[in-house]
């Protein structure tokens, strides 16, 4: 059983690892959509990096999800080797992966509103302006069709399906 747990937490780490991936190969082509749809808005695209809008792999969008990976590649070849520490981590860190993916998703499924309140909280005129969900809908098409909601949807389902399997498999063992 730990054997299949591995098995899966290396898959959920290769799930996580494809958002910086994408976001890498991608990402230029969603922030040159983005800006075009701010200028058809009339809005001056600095206002992107003022605000540290970015559809690329930098910062968070990188360092989280990689390390992400890497403890689920960690828990993986803790739970392969035997020992106690595999098992004990995984109870402890494995809730959180799944609870983190769900707040994921719940800020990919909110992003338009979660975007708007930011951009009336800072008060800036300019900001208030921005058709947000047009916005955000010309990002996404700077990525192939397959990634959204294709390639989202395949990695919630592994790392949310495969969280419980592993908490199945932990039980069993």
């Amino acid at each position: 059983m730990l054997t299949f747990a591995a098995v899966l937490q290396l898959l959920i780490a290769l799930a996580f690892i494809s958002i910086p991936l994408v976001r890498h190969r991608y990402g230029a082509a969603a922030q040159a959509c983005a800006e075009a749809e701010l200028r058809r808005q009339g809005v001056p695209t600095t206002i992107m990096e003022e605000n540290k809008i970015r559809f690329d792999a930098g910062g968070h969008e990188t360092a989280v999800p990689a390390s992400v990976a890497l403890v689920m590649t960690v828990l993986a070849v803790l739970n392969l080797t035997g020992g106690d520490w595999g098992p004990a981590l995984s109870w402890i860190l494995q809730p959180l992966v799944l609870a983190g993916n769900l707040l994921i998703l719940h800020s990919q499924l909110t992003a338009a509103r979660s975007v708007e309140r930011a951009f009336e909280r800072k008060g800036d005129p300019v900001l208030r302006t921005i058709d947000v969900r047009a916005f955000l809908a010309a990002a996404g098409q700077g990525f192939p069709s397959w990634v959204m909601p294709g390639l989202q949807n395949v990695r919630h389902a592994v790392v949310m399906g495969g969280s419980i399997l592993i908490l199945v498999a932990l039980f069993a063992a």
